[in-house]
């Protein structure tokens, strides 16, 4: 019998779900809109949004042009006022409201998760889980975090396709809860719809929050660099981030830029091979589409012929696959690694990525393959990419430096300390790092020179939420670090002496108070 699409996440059946809970994001024809100026409105030039999952049409973005999303943002920044002036307490019981209500929709958002960015079943309930738990650690602790400082005015939120829900949306719901009212732009490659439901539930209780969609080229200045905005939320890739890091020396305002790096992992004097084996495999949720993916292994070349095993055996038992596929209706969703990169064009993507290495002389060490009882008879699979790998990558080739954004690995022999250090600082800042060996006291010496915001020891590291802070080194992030109190302060203002902690170029530090 050929497998077939689950009834429990059959597409049409969820889209239902969303008309139905929240019939105000689409126009008398079922085209999605777009919030602005406090309602739903503006279908704008629809552009279909196809899954990655198996080609299926999800619907039409409703791309803006320039001229409606500037009315968008003069209308959120007018919000401003009025919503900064109620009672913090106010406030609070707002954000609560969406809280408790989103938790009741969380299995629907997560099975569009599924189908807009090709998520697992699993990764689609994590990503709203976080977004819902931490945001409700925020409002819990917001008062002590808060304290007399004050909100900034109009925060704008640019972010990446890959996790709506535990970035973007938790962040606008944070920024929300400081007294700020908030703009944010639908990631282009996907999540728009369940963005589009989660902001609508956010309008009804209260809360100033405008979701617009378009292409960046028309967007951008708009979002970035107009006046009426008061703050800047990125997260995305280094090409994107430099442009509006440059765009911002000419205008004075708060900005959190995360960006990406090449987040690398050491292995020097090892031999808990039972551990780095769970680690690789939990390595490679999403097929590695995240900005903390552990994608350069740089490893002792004595130790090479254990790593080696470990690593194929872990890479062995990864399943890749359609995220929606059963054998019988009644069965349980399939537990995969991960499904889809985002689109076919990134698929493309890392093609090239990988014959540009193989062609300046970098030795295949792994090509995985798709099995076919995992995907659907004939079903379109340009967005599918096995797990590969790649030993002795020359300097020459684009991938030496640059973050993959995929499932490819690149593994790198080294004879002595120095080299190890070296060869794990080869994208001028990351995000996170990890030094593995049985020698704590080496690997603590070493952390210390690696380029990345965190380094796990024998262990990896993640961006993590509530408390813990989150930012990166270099070329990686720009501005305000976040998490906890310092996501609280990137979004206020208390006394003028008082610097935010951050990553700024000297010229454009800004005081706690600008």
């Amino acid at each position: 019998m050929p497998p077939i699409i689950s009834p429990q996440v059959e597409f049409n059946a969820l889209l239902a779900q969303v008309k139905q809970y929240t019939p105000e994001i689409f126009d008398q024809q079922g085209q999605f809109l777009n919030l602005l100026e406090g309602k739903w409105q503006e279908p704008g030039k629809p552009r279909s949004f196809v899954s990655p999952i198996d080609g299926t049409v999800l619907g039409s973005l409703p791309m803006l042009e320039r001229a409606t999303a500037l009315r968008a943002v003069e209308f959120a920044r007018g919000e401003f006022a009025a919503w900064a002036a109620i009672d913090l307490d106010e406030r609070r019981r707002r954000v609560q409201d969406c809280l408790d209500q989103l938790r009741n929709h969380v299995e629907l958002i997560a099975k569009l998760l599924m189908w807009e960015i090709g998520k697992t079943y699993k990764l689609g309930f994590t990503d709203i889980d976080r977004c819902i738990d931490g945001v409700q650690w925020y409002n819990d602790n917001i008062e002590q975090m808060l304290g007399r400082r004050k909100p900034l005015g109009l925060v704008s939120n640019i972010a990446s396709w890959n996790y709506p829900m535990s970035v973007l949306l938790h962040a606008v719901l944070v920024q929300v809860l400081c007294g700020n009212s908030v703009i944010a732009k639908t990631p282009t490659d996907g999540g728009f719809i369940s963005l589009s439901f989660t902001f609508a539930i956010a309008r009804r209780c209260g809360l100033p929050v405008t979701l617009v969609s378009g292409p960046g080229g028309e967007l951008s200045d708009v979002l970035v660099k107009d006046h009426h905005i008061d703050c800047l939320s990125f997260v995305g890739g280094r090409y994107n981030g430099r442009n509006i890091a440059d765009a911002l020396d000419e205008h004075q305002k708060r900005y959190m830029l995360e960006m990406e790096g090449v987040n690398t992992y050491g292995i020097w004097d090892y031999s808990d091979w039972d551990t780095l084996a769970s680690q690789l495999r939990k390595g490679y949720d999403y097929g590695k589409q995240r900005c903390t993916a552990y994608v350069r292994f740089v490893v002792e070349r004595r130790l090479f012929p254990r790593f080696l095993e470990t690593y194929w055996n872990v890479m062995q038992s990864l399943k890749i696959g359609n995220p929606t596929v059963v054998q019988n209706a009644n069965d349980p969703l399939p537990e995969l690694a991960f499904g889809p990169v985002i689109n076919a064009g990134q698929a493309t993507e890392l093609d090239r990525l990988y014959q540009d290495a193989l062609k300046t002389g970098a030795t295949p060490l792994l090509e995985g393959h798709l099995p076919d009882e995992l995907f659907l008879p004939g079903q379109d699979r340009s967005a599918y990419r096995a797990p590969r790998a790649l030993v002795n990558l020359p300097r020459q080739s684009e991938l030496y430096f640059k973050e993959p954004f995929g499932p490819i690995d690149t593994i790198v022999l080294v004879d002595r300390q120095e080299e190890l250090v070296g060869e794990m600082n080869i994208s001028n800042g990351a995000l996170v790092a990890a030094v593995a060996s049985d020698d704590e006291r080496l690997a603590q010496r070493t952390a210390k020179e690696i380029r990345a915001f965190k380094v796990g020891i024998n262990q990896l590291r993640s961006r993590g939420d509530r408390e813990e802070v989150f930012g990166g080194l270099g070329e990686s992030w720009r501005g305000a670090f976040v998490g906890g109190k310092l996501l609280v302060e990137a979004v206020t203002e208390g006394a003028s002496d008082q610097a935010l902690y951050g990553n700024f170029d000297d010229a454009i530090l800004l005081p706690d108070n600008p």
